[in-house]
């Protein structure tokens, strides 16, 4: 079930403390400290680097408030998470088939 998150409290400097953390740890540690799952459907691209951008929005929502969420708390699509990003400038595109 999706809840009202108040979006405004994530700021760029947030979500690149977000990617920086994704860097250091690695996928499979930042997936299970924060409990999201690999990208399906976008990619967040960043200094030619790929990150999945629902997971990196709930870790950066979670160090500019200290609430966690959920995988199951906001939407990861064009009306959720890629459109939070888009709106504070990242650059989230469909993901390419590998």
């Amino acid at each position: 079930m999706t809840h009202h998150i108040e979006w405004q409290h994530v700021s760029v400097a947030h979500v690149i403390r977000a990617m920086e953390e994704y860097d250091r740890l690695g996928a499979v540690e930042f997936f299970s400290v924060h409990g999201f799952a690999p990208a399906t459907t976008y990619e967040l691209i960043n200094d030619n680097k790929v990150y999945p951008p629902k997971a990196i929005l709930g870790a950066a929502y979670e160090l500019a408030t200290g609430t966690r969420l959920s995988s199951g708390d906001f939407e990861g699509g064009k009306a959720g998470a890629v459109k939070v990003l888009r709106e504070l400038g990242f650059r989230v595109e469909p993901q390419q088939p590998a």
